[in-house]
């Protein structure tokens, strides 16, 4: 295997031998594609990742010469928002002037009228000129080829026969299964099979001669290496996530390398195999655009003039954004009293609605903002897993085990064994209903027993399938169970968090919330999760700082640690009073209903039971108001027009859109609470508490800006990509999602691994629900401070410098005072 050869990633150590040299532009060529997260955790992660060192205009053409990808939306749309007003011609006379370019408004807008969207021009592979030449989608063909081979080598146990070797390395998987593979010279591939047995066995030989054989020109072996993967983007996406995973903790790379050497291989066999006199002469016509692509700006000026079109609808949006601090009134909270309920919740924009409704319910509430993790990266083991799972964000790496525990072992017991036998007769209902001959029997006779459930589900009266997180478990249990933090045992590894690290850890939290002091009776910690069925994609709705699982765990770990006496007792000594009757508490906001569950009530004594109840009832009445506001927006959907489909969204199978999830999302936030608690942000943007006068050093600032800050770049740059280009980085209709592999879907029965958002996630059928707009960063911070950090860390200066976000900075007032513009300059705000 390549990672077994050379552990040695860097790209810029001197190149000896010919070898090196090839692994060296293959690794280049491999670092373009994201990774994609499978559907266990699907987290949302920037398409264009490994190209941010460049401009976003440059990688917009780029993308369109290596993939026909679009970096934008036709002109026809933006066109239709100056009719709307919301794009305006002084916006789009800015933007010429930014770039001096001399020409008119009205001359610029005037070359739209004749020629509204063409398609980009970009580079053919092998595969295209094959399709051209002999009439049969070779392009088409070999992706379902591949496809199909990848969902076998990458199951992640969902298929009951499996056809791949997964022993092998991926490289020689492929070739063990490609030379007994009929299905080519099926097709019209003479002799594929003899061709594949003579490819040697190393994969880098095999893509040297490859190469060799396809002759491509040394200046664009990187483009065509890049073309070639963007053909199979999703598969590559996921073995990037697989070298992700092993170089974050210290392993070494080669899994996209070596999917890049089968790539080549089949372009390869395909020359080989294809016996047609005019491939070769066709094929040696379009490898020459692959030398003089340079051009590509010239051969593209239609994107040319939508990108103008982009940022000038960038620079509306970001106006409208910065116009929302001004005039507003502000709370002082020097002159505010000591809360009677301090709320944190995730920095989610579906949490800034429903902190607007709490505050607003109760003033002597106060929310603040943090990422959904709380700073407890945890590897959590719910009762009857062997196995945790990541609650923290992709970028880290995973922190202490803790265990899911009851409050007595007869209680522990019950759920154990009902949990397990519930998996059982899962796996065994799953080998009837698929097996060769008991499958007839399932369909007849048993399949009618399904009819008054398949009504029930139908009319959303009843939850086709139950909550993964409740399954086993009472009313009475969900509410009872618990997290355990002290050291313990657990598949002969360490449990538990022991108490000087609980100390640090708690200490860290609070400082990084900003909550280090005027601490209130009660300070909830708000995770938040969704609850939605027959959706493959609905962990990407839950907390994505959590590693795309519901925040649950991680606010349970942290009140336990937080009520613990002997953390408060060691806090005291880092200048930290937390007050005897202030008593964390464990929630979690379920973004689909807008309900809040409290989980550690046992933990508030009995005589406060009326405070507790007050809390409630003032919950219900904010999960009510942000019902009604999501029900405005959730209108334009058929069917969503009623108060009561909010709740049976979550249940009902039939429902493409059970939220809108982080749609719309415009803005991140990072300031005190009263810089923001008079704006409505409708749901559009990321809140994280921060007082800069607070943080010593400014390394709360430096965590915020290469964490939360690239996280919330990477969920907009997401959903951007998604809306954009839907074909290439997003996945498609969802009603005709097939999963494959356990991991990831096809959109119909066949086809590339789909990565990024569907359809019905950025458009309700009539409009977009998220329009193209990068983020607006906004930090209410000294410029220097922030200036010392874009210097310090290249991979967030490169966001900023290159175009995919906006940075803006924050005055003592309240205002957007200033600009980023570039290599650390900065331009005062008109």
């Amino acid at each position: 295997m390549i990672e077994h050869t050379l552990t040695e990633n860097s790209t810029s150590a001197k190149i000896e031998n010919p070898r090196e040299e090839l692994l060296s532009i293959l690794r280049r060529a491999s670092k373009k594609i994201a990774p994609v997260w499978p559907l266990e955790n699907f987290v949302a992660v920037n398409p264009y990742m490994g190209l941010t060192h460049k401009k976003f205009e440059n990688v917009a053409h780029d993308l369109a010469a290596a993939g026909g990808i679009k970096m934008t939306l036709p002109s026809s749309f933006y066109l239709q928002k100056m009719e709307e007003g919301k794009l305006t011609q002084e916006h789009i006379a800015a933007t010429l002037k930014k770039k001096n370019l001399a020409i008119g408004v009205k001359e610029f807008l005037q070359t739209f009228k004749t020629s509204d969207y063409a398609e980009p021009i970009r580079v053919l592979i092998l595969a295209d000129v094959a399709s051209q030449v002999v009439d049969k989608d070779w392009t088409r063909f070999i992706i379902g080829r591949i496809s199909n081979w990848a969902a076998s080598y990458f199951d992640n146990g969902q298929a009951i026969w499996n056809s791949s070797n997964q022993a092998y390395s991926l490289f020689a998987a492929w070739k063990e299964e490609a030379k007994i593979d009929m299905t080519p010279e099926l097709t019209g591939l003479k002799d594929f099979r003899k061709v594949v047995h003579a490819l040697p066995d190393d994969p880098l030989k095999a893509a040297e001669l490859a190469l060799t054989k396809l002759g491509i020109p040394e200046e664009g072996i990187e483009l065509y290496l890049h073309s070639l993967l963007l053909r199979v983007g999703g598969w590559s996406a996921y073995a990037a996530r697989l070298d992700w995973d092993n170089e974050l903790y210290g392993g070494a790379d080669g899994k996209v390398i070596e999917f890049l050497a089968v790539l080549l291989c089949w372009e390869a066999c395909l020359l080989d195999c294809i016996t047609n006199t005019n491939l070769d002469a066709e094929w040696k016509t379009a490898r020459k655009m692959f030398s003089i692509i340079h051009v590509q700006t010239e051969l593209n000026q239609q994107l040319t003039k939508k990108l103008i079109l982009q940022e000038a609808f960038d620079l509306a949006a970001q106006q409208n954004i910065v116009k929302k601090f001004r005039g507003v009134s502000k709370s002082s909270k020097s002159t505010r009293a000591r809360p009677n309920v301090q709320a944190i919740f995730c920095i989610d924009v579906r949490s800034e609605v429903f902190r607007r409704h709490l505050e607003f319910i109760d003033s002597s509430i106060a929310t603040l903002g943090f990422a959904g993790f709380f700073a407890f990266s945890i590897n959590y083991v719910p009762i009857g897993h062997e196995k945790g799972e990541a609650q923290c964000p992709v970028l880290l790496k995973t922190g202490p085990t803790i265990l899911e525990e009851m409050p007595d072992k007869e209680s522990y017991q019950r759920v154990l064994k009902t949990r397990m036998l519930y998996r059982q007769i899962q796996q065994i209902w799953k080998s009837f209903k698929s097996g060769a001959v008991t499958c007839f029997s399932f369909v007849s006779p048993i399949g009618l027993s399904y009819l008054p459930k398949l009504i029930t589900d139908s009319f959303a009266l009843t939850r086709p399938v139950p909550h993964p997180d409740h399954i086993g478990l009472n009313r009475r249990d969900i509410k009872a169970k618990r997290v355990s933090i002290s050291s313990s045992t657990h598949n002969h590894e360490v449990a538990g968090i022991p108490p000087e690290q609980q100390i640090q850890m708690a200490k860290d939290a609070l400082t990084a919330m900003s909550l280090s002091d005027d601490f209130a009776n009660l300070v909830l910690i708000v995770g938040h999760g969704s609850s939605m069925v027959n959706n493959p994609h609905a962990t990407g709705y839950d907390c994505g700082a959590c590693g795309g699982h519901t925040g649950e765990a991680n606010a349970s770990v942290a009140a336990a640690v937080l009520n613990d006496k002997r953390v408060r007792e060691g806090l005291k000594k880092e200048n930290i009073f937390i007050p005897l009757n202030t008593i964390f508490l464990s929630c979690l906001h379920d973004t689909t209903t807008d309900e809040v569950t409290i989980f550690n009530e046992y933990d508030l004594p009995s005589d406060r039971k009326e405070e507790l109840d007050n809390l409630k009832e003032t919950l219900e009445k904010a999960g009510h108001g942000a019902r009604i506001e999501r029900l405005l927006r959730l209108a334009n959907s058929k069917g969503s027009n009623t108060f009561k489909s909010i709740l049976a969204r979550s249940k009902d199978w039939s429902e493409p859109r059970p939220e809108l999830g982080l749609a719309g999302c415009a803005a991140f936030v990072v300031a005190p609470r009263e810089r923001t608690q008079n704006i409505d942000f409708e749901g559009r943007s990321f809140l994280h508490s921060y007082e800069w006068k607070k943080d010593r050093g400014f390394a709360v600032l430096e965590l915020i800006m290469t964490a939360p800050m690239i996280v919330t770049s990477w969920i907009s740059l997401q959903y951007y990509a998604s809306t954009v280009d839907n074909r290439v980085y997003g996945s498609g209709n969802k009603t005709l999602h097939n999963v494959t592999a356990g991991i990831g879907v096809l959109e119909g029965f066949s086809g590339d691994l789909r990565i990024g958002l569907p359809w019905q996630a950025v458009h309700d059928g009539e409009n977009y629900q998220h329009e193209p707009i990068k983020l607006n960063v906004i930090i209410e911070a000294p410029i220097e401070a922030m200036n010392i950090i874009l210097k310090k860390h290249k991979a967030v200066r490169d966001l900023c410098d290159n175009g995919w976000l906006h940075l803006l900075a924050m005055d003592g007032e309240g205002n957007v005072s200033h600009r980023y513009e570039s290599n650390l300059n900065w331009e005062k705000m008109d």
